[in-house]
Parts: structure tokens; sequence; C-alpha cells
């Protein structure tokens, strides 16, 4: 077996996770190269040749697998940078990603602007045509205006076209006629129809996600392109594929054409090792994830060991509604900017310094303050360990930044004022936290906090202690976790079809006509290589659900069908009603079980198993811990005067079964792990730190 390469591209950093003959999870870990990212990723896997004492093209032809997980779809949705896009509606509907369904995010501001426009109105165009809610052409299209239309796109330098109609969901014909006659009219331009997209029901909802594909699929397909263009020239030949929003992983192919199932790329790896490598193999099946880089922090929860899933996302003020790993985003990294705003008060983020010029201490020319600053400032990063030693830090930068820009203006000493920094990031993050469980019915108490990403430790047991939690999980691999999920995914496939009817007058050949349908489709959109290639089991299993709703009710619940594999029976049904009366009873209090529910829509999930690096445990050793001591220094702990001299353990001689008190900090080479006065930390034998919330 040859190796398998995975690649989290984040905004401050690209980490790369490999497994060779041996199949032990090494980590690589280069600076992100923003505005072309390829060169990030093909210097990580350079240093994985170095690492390896080999040479990169003979590396890279013994490499089985590669999977990438990449912002290239998510940067462009935050900085409004995709193609030039046109969309294409039915007569009457040119307007729907503007009315919103009246949705306004500030209701009380009739000042607030409307979102950045993905396609300018101009560039919405409309066709006569109509098919009924049953599928029936009630006026049949008038491909004279395509025509037209396709010359207008043309002379108006348009790079990406939408295909939205109305009922196109119900009936596709018109929607591939459109796109056969744009095929032949203007072949260079790509094309995203609505029915392959999101066929189902809701306009605004199918409309949105249509434009957020087109808008960002040119700019995927020319990184993807170029990227594995370049790894097929150094050598490599077997599967590429590419994380996606649900947790799965696909094809480069898949990806571009679906770009908009690649939003969350990078952080749903993070999720996926969560629920394997914590929630499965430790049996906690019950997770809060937090994920803090350079640039953001991303909060997830597992529930029964179960990711949540939504189909209700917003990004960049567009509604995405495939279904997505719920991942809620804040401005809140390592490389987050403090700032004072018009009213004199301390702000952190979500404005990033990135990793270039990054923290003021990277001495690359930042000079603005960040949270790395403040936790260097106050004594938690040791300026001389920092990635393992590979990044030097200036501790006499931070403190300038930090006085010059904030302690001045506020009157404050500077460790005072990287106290405040300190403070401020915690409690937004705690919030981030609140809104994955509080705001949606879960005590956090209930949980285990897991704290990754090359920051999330050292703030993980603050967070922890105020909202209750009693334990936290920091893999060891922590700077890569999500790198790490990558290795662990399987191939995932979705698909959904709209049947609108109520739970007493259903058609069950008419469900399994829909079922099999889609499996059609989903045997087509798999690669060539699933039954052959030596990263993939063969192993293929469907798993069916629907979404259901009572009268009245405008949002509706997924709940599974229990029929495996075979075709879907009226006991099948039944039970998958009563699963909805019960969640529906736990998310919203209430159930009526003597109302007929309305089915919504069907959807399939295919997955093909991964051959996934095995988990080997650590020996146990003794709690004494002193062997690995290797410094002391002073560190300031909110609600304690002055510094405390504390212990610094060096991680990489720590043993499974080291008990470490607090307060104390574990330097690992890719993270820091602050132990804070009344915690106990410990290494658990599948190699994570597990930390006791005094």
């Amino acid at each position: 077996m040859g190796y398998k390469i995975a690649i989290d591209v984040g905004g401050t950093f690209t980490d790369v996770v490999y497994t060779g003959n041996d199949n032990v999870s090494r980590v690589v870990k280069t600076p992100t190269t923003t505005g072309n990212e390829a060169l990030g990723v093909l210097t990580g896997i350079e240093r994985i040749a170095a690492q390896e004492a080999s040479d990169l093209r003979e590396l890279l032809s013994d490499t089985d697998l590669i999977i990438h997980g990449t912002t290239i779809a998510t940067n462009t949705m935050l900085e409004f940078n995709g193609a030039k896009t046109g969309l294409i509606a039915t007569k009457g509907f040119r307007d729907d990603i503007e009315i919103r369904r009246g949705y306004k995010e500030r209701i009380f501001n009739p000042q607030f602007p409307p979102p950045v426009p993905v396609a300018q109105r101009r560039n919405r165009l409309t066709v006569n045509e109509r098919i009924d809610r049953e599928g029936n052409v009630l006026t049949p299209l008038d491909e004279s205006e395509v025509r037209q239309i396709a010359a207008r796109f043309r002379t108006a330098g348009i790079e990406s076209v939408a295909v939205c109609l109305y009922f196109g969901f119900m009936n596709p014909a018109h929607e591939k006629k459109i796109g056969a006659i744009l095929d032949e009219e203007c072949p260079e331009i790509p094309v995203s129809l609505a029915h392959e997209i999101l066929p189902q029901i809701h306009e605004f909802e199918r409309v949105s996600t249509t434009l957020v594909n087109a808008y960002t699929s040119p700019r995927l397909k020319r990184y993807l392109t170029s990227l594995e263009g370049r790894l097929r020239e150094l050598g490599f030949k077997r599967d590429f594929f590419i994380m996606l929003s649900g947790g799965g992983i696909m094809t480069a192919a898949y990806a571009v054409k679906y770009a908009v199932h690649s939003l969350l790329s990078g952080p749903a790896g993070g999720v996926v090792a969560c629920a394997q490598l914590i929630g499965e193999v430790l049996a906690e099946p019950n997770l809060i994830n937090v994920d803090m880089g350079g640039t953001s922090y991303d909060v997830s929860l597992i529930r029964n060991n179960k990711p949540s899933v939504t189909t209700d996302y917003w990004f960049s003020r567009y509604r995405v509604a495939i279904p997505m790993l719920d991942i809620h985003t804040i401005g809140a990294g390592g490389g987050s900017i403090a700032w004072i705003d018009p009213g004199g008060a301390l702000q952190v983020g979500p404005q990033s310094a990135g990793a270039v010029p990054g923290p003021a201490c990277y001495g690359r020319g930042g000079i603005e303050p960040t949270v790395t600053d403040a936790n260097l400032v106050l004594g938690y990063l040791d300026a001389d360990y920092f990635l393992g030693g590979e990044i030097p830090l200036d501790r006499q930068a931070s403190e300038q930044a930090i006085r010059e820009k904030v302690a001045k203006p506020l009157g404050l000493s500077t460790v005072e004022a990287a106290m405040g920094i300190f403070r401020i990031v915690n409690n937004n993050m705690a919030n981030g936290i609140r809104f994955v469980s509080v705001q949606r019915g879960h005590d956090p108490r209930d949980f285990t906090l897991v704290a990754f990403g090359g920051n999330g430790a050292v703030h993980a047991g603050l967070q922890a202690r105020e909202l209750g939690i009693r334990k936290v999980i920091v893999p060891r691999i922590a700077t890569a976790f999500s790198a790490r999920g990558m290795l662990s995914s399987n191939i995932v496939l979705s698909k959904s079809r709209t049947y609108i009817v109520t739970s007493d007058a259903y058609d069950i050949d008419v469900i399994n006509d829909h079922f099999a349908s889609m499996r059609s489709e989903v045997d087509a959109d798999l690669p060539a290589s699933h039954r052959t290639s030596k990263a993939l089991t063969g192993e293929v299993a469907y798993h069916y659900a629907m979404d259901m709703h009572y009268t009245g009710e405008t949002h509706e619940i997924t709940v599974p069908l229990p029929c495996g594999n075979s075709r879907v029976s009226d006991e099948d049904i039944r039970q998958a009603v009563e699963a909805f009366h019960a969640a529906h009873e736990q998310l919203h209090t209430f159930a009526n079980r003597a109302e007929k529910t309305h089915f919504m829509n069907l959807r399939l999930e295919t997955v093909i198993h991964t051959n996934k690096p095995p988990l080997t445990p650590l020996d146990v050793h003794g709690t004494d811990s002193g062997h690995a001591v290797k410094a002391r220094r002073p560190v300031y702990f909110p609600d304690i005067s002055g510094p405390t001299d504390t212990p610094i353990y060096e991680g990489a001689r720590l043993r499974c079964g080291n008990i470490m008190a607090g307060p104390c900090v574990i330097e690992e080479p890719g993270t820091t792990i602050v132990v804070y006065p009344g915690m106990q930390a410990g290494l658990s034998e599948m190699d994570n730190y597990e930390i006791a919330i005094g």
C-alpha cells in the first residue's frame, strides 16, 4: 500500500497529513500562499518527500490517494470575486433572488444594504415558458428567446450561467433544452442547471443555491484543473478527491460541477475527525467541536454520534439549501486583529492579519495587534518554539503593537491590554458555542468539548469552565486534525427529489421510482475507479430519508427511512412518520400524532467506504510527568494578580498515562495546550490530551 495524503488549506497555514507503509499519521505544515494556494500545497508535498528521503516524482507515483480541502469557493463568496454570472429564469421571476422571501437580517433598519449581487439585474434575463406543479407543459419554451439571450451573454462577457425555471424541478425538459442551446451558442460558458444543483421545491432557495454554484464554479475549476494537472505531471496517477461540505469526498470533476458543495470543504474534515476518531473510538456520543486556526473559529455539534446537518445555511447572505454539516463560523482566530471602535470599546476580529503580513510577532511587516500577539505577551506561547521552532516569534513586536494600538488609547498597561484582548476573544468564542448548543435547545453541560486547530487548546479550558462543560479533549494532532479527518472520510453523494403528498395519500411505487432514479444518477456521478481503487473498499451503502412538516408549517424536519439498501415499504413510511413526531416534539416541545403529516422531499445519501488508517493504542506508563518538564516561565492567568511561575512540558516527551496538574503549559510542535489553575490534564491511550475541568 502506498502513501495517502490529505491537505487542508487554511487562511494562515496549509496542513498536510500523510500515512505511508507503516500507516502512522505524520504532519507537515507550511504557510498558505494566498492568491496561489496550489504553491503552498505543492510545497507541503515536497516537504513530505524530504521527510521521507524520497524524490518528489517517486513519492507521488507511490501515492494511492490525495484528498484536498480547499477554501477557493469559500473565499470566492467571502471576497465576492467570482465569475461574471448570468441568470435565465421563467418570465416574471427575474427578481426572486432579491425578493428573498421577504427575509431581512436587520428588520428594524430600513437602510441596511442588500447583499452584494452575484448576478447583476441587467444579466438576469427571462424566457417565455411555463410548467405546472404536476410537471405538465402549459407554455412551450421559446427557443428563439434563448438564442437571443445567449448572444446578449456573449456580448456582455458573461463567464457563467445559472438556469432556474419555476417548476423545473418537477419537469426539467425546458432547463435541459436551455442548457443544450447554450452549449451550442456559447460552449465556452459553463452552465449550472437548477434541476441538477437542487431539484426540489422552494423557488428562492433553488435560485440562490444555483447562482452560488454558477458564481463559484469557474474559479474553482481553474484552481483544481491546474493543481491536478500539475500533480499528474509530477507523477501522481491515482485518486484525487475533494472534501465536500456534507462530510464526504468526491472527484475534482464532481466538485467543479457542484461547486456549491465545497463551501465548507476544510472545516468539514474536522467534524468527520471528531465523529470517527473521538466519538466512535472513545465512545463519546455528544461532542461540541471547536476549530481555532489563524483566521476563523468553527463550531459544530455531534449528538448521539451524528454530526448536525442542515439545509438552512446562509453563506455571505445567500441561502444554500444543499445538505451541509452545520458549522458555525466566527472571525476569531490567532490572527484576529484587536481594534478600538469609534465609541472607545475594545473589539477583536473579524478582520484577520492572515499569513502575510500576519500577527506583529511574525516579523513579516504586520503592525496590528492580534490574538497571537496577546497570547505571546501573556506567556501562553513560547517565542522560540512556535510550530516547533520553525517560526521564531518577536515578543517585542507584539508588545509594541499592543501598547501603541490598545494599551495607550485605553490607559492600560501592555499586559492589561493583552488580557483584555484574551478575554474578549474568549467571550466571542463562548458565544459561538452557545449558538450551536443553547440557542438550539442543547445544554452544553451534556457535551464534551473537542478543541483542535493550532490555537484551540490555548483557550478551550476557560470556555469549558464558563459553559459548565466538564471535560476537554485535545487531539495530539490538533494542529492538522481537519486534514486527518479527511483520511477517515468516505465518498458521499447526496440526491433529492420533491414529492408533495400527505401521509395518508402517498404511493409507495412512486416513492421507490424516485429513489431508483436517484440511484441511477449516483451511478453516473461515481468515479470510474470506485470498484478498483486501492483507496476504496468497494462497499456501497444507501441511506434514505424524507422531509416532513405539519399543515401550515414552512420548515421541514428530515427523518430517516429505516429500509437500508432495500425497497421502501409501507412499514418504513410508518416508522418515519413516528420519527417525525418524536423529532418535532424534541425540537418544538409538542407533537400532534393525530394529524397527518406532509411529505415534501425524498433524500438519498450514497456512501462508499474508504480504507482508513488504523488506530493503534499507546502503551500505558505511569502518572509521573516530571521527566517532560523542560522549563518554567511566568504566565498571566485570568483573575490572578501578577504572573505565575508555570511549568512548561515538552509534549514529545510525555507518555500515555502521564498526569499534568494545572496551571501548566504543554507544548506540542503544532499546538499549545494551556491547563488553567484547578484543572488537570492526562495523555490517553488514543493519543489525546484529556483535561478535567475543576
